[in-house]
């Protein structure tokens, strides 16, 4: 009787233990899984007294892409201001859904347009447009002026056809070169 007794209060005691080991193992493995919860956040701001579309990432310090200061790419219908909050939200949309790996340009409806992209074989279309251009702007010399010159620098994509419109830019690598702003 006493055995019995004994055999059950230890195989109770091992039951314990081993849900004891198996919740501090899983503990231990979910607190050392990366956090993906610091996805970059895009915003318009104030950079350098120019609204501007900023990205936010892990750092938490902003990160300018485009400075809206050169109107002659655009229509007179928006403020810059207004351009900035609806790019920055368009960046936001195309990130967020993993659209935003590359930044190409294009044609949507007679107009040119910078675009996100996933591969430089996409084509632009309405969803993707992160910014429209007025009838007749070239899209690559617009991209050139407006997207910070060292992240530029570092993601452009060589182009390999004749088009002086196109623009290829490996988002990643442009925004790891983003110098941010303090």
């Amino acid at each position: 009787m006493v055995g019995n007794l004994v055999s059950s209060i230890l195989t109770k005691g091992a039951r314990v233990s081993g849900v004891a080991l198996l919740m501090a193992s899983t503990t231990t493995v979910i607190m050392h899984q990366p956090s993906y919860a610091s996805s970059p956040a895009f915003r318009c701001a104030k950079s350098q007294g120019k609204p501007a579309t900023v990205v936010y990432t892990e750092d938490g310090l902003p990160r300018p892409i485009i400075r809206w200061s050169d109107e002659k790419f655009f229509s007179s219908k928006l403020t810059a201001l207004e351009r900035c909050k609806q790019v920055s939200y368009r960046f936001q949309q195309n990130y967020d859904s993993g659209n935003l790996r590359t930044i190409i340009s294009g044609t949507v409806n007679g107009y040119p347009v910078v675009c996100a992209a996933v591969s430089t074989n996409d084509v632009c279309t309405s969803k993707s447009v992160l910014f429209t251009l007025k009838r007749g702007a070239n899209a690559r010399l617009a991209a050139e002026r407006l997207l910070d010159r060292r992240g530029l620098a570092s993601g452009r994509i060589l182009n390999q056809n004749n088009d002086d419109t196109q623009i290829y830019v490996d988002f990643d690598t442009f925004l790891n070169n983003i110098p941010p702003e303090k």
